[in-house]
């Protein structure tokens, strides 16, 4: 018995012995930072690489409630980041740039020059301009239904048929309407009685003496929470953010007060921007819903702007756009969504999560409403120094022509990877754009994938380094999917940026080539209509990263190359759900996108009335 004990001894040892040894070789012994022989792919300047193939969706399961609860918290264990959250990228293809050789040097902000002279407007012939956009809005507004627009705002105003302050009266009639319904709406987050009264009786002042300020006067308007507006609270989706009100507006917040606009208040949106659902279960938000149908999502993150607008509380509200987060929720919505030129619109008081991929734009009922809130809303500002250098606005003056030699790209196997019933209705649009004298000319949109993943690797990074802060001391106080998120993002290091921000130099490269031969690029809004909410997902939120990528497909070429996009609703599902078709052009060119969105509102041929819906005009 001895001898056993003693030979079993033995072992233990040795196999300690072996333990350690193995222990000493991979701490000690083994190279980590690389590997001879790791073959590496050679990207030339200048050369394409296609694929031919439709970008694979996402692997992750649907996470709510309990299992979001553990995942998060595994993922910002030892555990998670070591093995769990590696395993995730290296599954979703996240690692692919590791393995790419790329020479171009990197572009870390997508700033363009304006290239020669632009079709620049005098201040009175832009008005003139819109003027007749905003007649030629009202004269096609034939429909059974039709969302209210600017120009019936104003007709209202001007004849005397109403006030703006009746107008606002109306409007906090319908926001605490909204705040008692079941279940509740979410759309308006914050907002106050006496501020929009002021703000209204003014305007019905200026207009009682016929001097408005602009077009915008007397309008109802709202912005996104992450943008600063005296004197709501700056929270930027969190519960943790903006303890005391603000005490300085954004530069769009100053110019729409300077145009007379009526701040209604701040919008709902999905927690620092980081979803594309506007699920957001904390405490001062909850879970805007989506006014087509609310047992689904807006869409975000700018959700709540989009809701406003689509259940008619304003014709217009501001949102951000980082990786589509004014196109998604406009396209789930069924209105019309602005992503301008990287630095077009000032981004000075707005919470700069990402200052590579965000840019500002107007979520509308109409295009010409965009191209309204355009005029307004670009052009230089001191303080915001992207968009210093761009050219002088331009709208379409030909707005009522066909489309006579304007070339749209189409990459059909990129255009296809979306669901069915999107992807008829998209083709049907795509079909009217040629009948209204457009030609359709075949092009190829190359590195897909890389473009996904760079888009992906600098916002987020981006993200992760401006929260460090919050993410050590407010963690608990997050959202799980956010924590999730920064927890992704934690593993991404300086090598994936710089290798994404090489990525970008060689896309906009690309799309340089590309605008030489087409006047602009279109694909389908997004992959997939609106997602369904779960009850878990009201108390927990969820993550759901095959349908976030889905969404974000389309969108994400525009971000990471600063090129202007809009997107226009042109149908829907057989249970209702709107569908949008998206159009891209070159940096610079956002008149091309309205005079192309102005003839593709009308394809369709009806308007369907959402089922949450306030006539604030009576």
């Amino acid at each position: 018995m001895e001898a056993e004990e003693a030979s079993w001894a033995q072992l233990g040892l040795q196999a300690g012995g072996a333990l350690l040894l193995l222990l000493l070789y991979l701490l000690l012994g083994r190279r980590t930072t690389g590997a001879a022989g790791t073959p590496f792919q050679r990207r030339e300047p200048g050369r394409v690489y296609c694929t031919g193939q439709p970008p694979a969706d996402a692997w992750s399961p649907r996470l709510s409630g309990f299992p979001l609860r553990l995942c998060v918290y595994l993922a910002n264990t030892a555990f998670g980041q070591l093995c769990l959250v590696p395993l995730l990228l290296r599954v979703n293809n996240f690692t692919i740039l590791r393995y790419l050789d790329i020479s171009e040097d990197p572009t870390f902000t997508p700033v363009v020059a304006a290239e020669g002279k632009t079709d620049s407007l005098e201040p009175r012939d832009g008005s003139e301009i819109l003027r007749r956009l905003l007649e030629t809005r009202q004269a096609a507004c034939v429909n059974t239904f039709s969302f209210r627009g600017i120009q019936e705002y104003l007709n209202c105003y001007r004849s005397g048929e109403v006030t703006p302050l009746q107008i606002a009266k109306n409007i906090i009639a319908a926001l605490e309407d909204a705040e008692k319904s079941s279940p509740q709406f979410r759309a308006i987050v914050q907002w106050d009685w006496d501020e929009i009264l002021k703000m209204a009786e003014a305007s019905t002042a200026r207009y009682r003496t016929k001097q408005p300020l602009s077009l915008l006067d007397g309008i109802p308007v709202c912005l996104k929470e992450e943008i600063k507006v005296v004197p709501y609270h700056y929270r930027s989706g969190t519960g943790y953010l903006g303890t005391e009100p603000e005490v300085e507006d954004a530069t769009v917040t100053r110019k729409l007060r300077e145009a007379g606009a009526v701040i209604i208040g701040v919008s709902n949106m999905h927690e620092l921007g980081m979803g594309t659902t506007g699920c957001n279960p904390n405490r001062y938000h909850g879970t805007a819903r989506n006014p087509y149908n609310p047992q689904h999502f807006t869409g975000g993150s700018s959700s709540g702007s989009a809701a406003a607008v689509a259940a008619g509380l304003c014709p217009l509200a501001i949102g951000t756009d980082g990786g589509g987060s004014v196109r998604i929720p406009a396209s789930f919505c069924g209105i019309v969504g602005l992503k301008g030129t990287f630095g077009r619109i000032s981004g000075y008081g707005c919470l700069p999560l990402s200052y590579s991929t965000v840019g500002l734009g107007p979520l509308c009922a109409s295009v010409t409403d965009a191209a309204v809130a355009y005029s307004v809303l670009a052009g230089p500002d001191p303080l915001y120094p992207y968009g210093l250098g761009q050219p002088k606005l331009s709208l379409p003056e030909n707005f009522a022509s066909d489309l006579k030699g304007l070339k749209c790209g189409i990459d059909w196997t990129f255009f296809k990877a979306c669901d069915a019933e999107v992807l008829s209705i998209c083709q049907k649009a795509v079909d009217f754009l040629e009948s209204s004298g457009a030609s359709v000319v075949d092009v190829s949109l190359p590195e897909v994938e890389e473009i996904r993943v760079a888009h992906i690797i600098c916002i987020l990074s981006e993200m992760r380094d401006f929260l460090q802060p919050d993410f050590n001391n407010h963690f608990r106080e997050m959202n799980l999917e956010t924590r999730l998120n920064l927890a992704l993002a934690s593993q991404f290091t300086a090598l994936d940026y710089i290798k994404a921000n090489r990525q970008r130099s060689r896309t906009m490269a690309f799309l340089r080539e590309t605008f030489a031969n087409v006047s602009c690029l279109l694909t389908p809004g997004t992959a997939c209509p609106a997602p369904r909410i779960q009850d878990s997902d009201l108390q927990t939120g969820c993550s759901d990263a095959r349908t976030t990528l889905r969404t974000m497909r389309f969108m994400q070429l525009a971000n990471l190359t600063g090129i202007p996009a809009l997107v226009v609703p042109v149908g829907y599902t057989a249970s209702g759900l709107p569908i949008s078709l998206q159009i891209m052009a070159k940096w610079w060119d956002e008149a091309l996108l309205f005079r192309v969105g102005l003839k593709l509102e009308r394809f369709r041929d009806v308007t369907a009335k959402p089922a949450i819906y306030y006539d604030i005009l009576g």
